[in-house]
């Protein structure tokens, strides 16, 4: 019996390492493809190495493409919608589940009724307010339809966490004199931290891949996000593909860190409600 277990268990094991190396490969092939130029990608050095490590390629891709610039831009939209995300997502679940008052189901309803939206079928709308608003060419011109379209799922998962914190931390914190915006600050957003680590990955997935918007809403150069300059530099090498590959890098591979730092978090927030006591 126990040679029969390590022999699945270790079937098992060769099993979760040849997915892990499916998964990696595009990571890898990417990352070499970068650093290549025309000769290597479509010849006959397609998946190894690099034989020569050309990493001018990101130099290209930064001063001559502007990849830094988009970087930022991303970047700044990017922690702007995280911020108004989080804050209105928490305050919103607080009242929704800690407080009583009239209407608060219907509230609910109303914010769980934007799941069923399509963020890209509000395209024409959301162009006509934002331009009626001067908001065209801005920061805010992604900033704000980033941060309502990621409410709903921002509630629903705050939702589902805040309610296994126990009612009696409030009573307790009420009674020792504290407010109602203390009960917040001071009892309720500190256990929070997964959820908050879930739904900050998540807002930050959906404005920093985000393409339609940007590309619609934003003309200015110095304004556009990294995958709409990921878009025009393609037209702009067409026969040089290792920038390319360079600003592909630069675009997905901060994505990677963050999952990979806040993971945890994600994983703690996803047992969180499997476990009462």
């Amino acid at each position: 019996m126990r040679n029969k277990s390590r022999t699945a268990q270790t079937l098992i094991y060769i099993g979760l390492v040849l997915w892990a190396l499916i998964n990696l490969f595009p990571v890898y092939w990417m990352f070499t493809f970068s650093l290549k130029d025309n000769a290597e990608i479509f010849g006959d050095n397609v998946v190894g190495l690099p034989r020569h490590w050309l990493w001018s390629n990101y130099i290209s891709a930064m001063k001559t493409g502007k990849m830094g610039v988009y970087f930022l831009n991303s970047a700044i939209v990017a922690t702007a919608t995280i911020l108004i995300t989080l804050a209105v997502a928490l305050m919103a679940t607080f009242a929704l589940t800690r407080l009583i008052w009239k209407r608060q189901k219907t509230l609910n309803k109303f914010f769980m009724l934007g799941l069923t939206i399509p963020i890209h079928a509000s395209i024409v709308p959301v162009y006509v307010t934002l331009s009626r608003m001067h908001m065209l060419n801005t920061y805010w011109a992604l900033i704000i339809p980033y941060s309502a379209f990621s409410l709903s799922m921002a509630i629903l998962v705050c939702t589902g966490f805040m309610n296994e914190i126990p009612r009696e931390l409030d009573e307790s914190a009420c009674i020792d004199g504290c407010s109602t915006w203390g009960i917040f600050f001071r009892i309720i957003v500190p256990l929070m931290k997964p959820a908050v680590a879930t739904v900050g990955i998540y807002t930050f997935l959906q404005c920093w891949n985000e393409l339609m918007f940007a590309n619609v809403f934003i003309s200015k150069s110095a304004l556009r996000t990294l995958p709409v300059g990921v878009q025009a530099l393609s037209g702009q090498y067409t026969t040089d593909w290792g920038p390319i590959g360079a600003a592909l890098v630069v675009a997905t591979f901060p994505t990677l860190f963050v999952y990979i730092f806040l993971s945890k978090k994600i994983q703690e927030s996803f047992i969180a409600g499997a476990v009462k006591g």
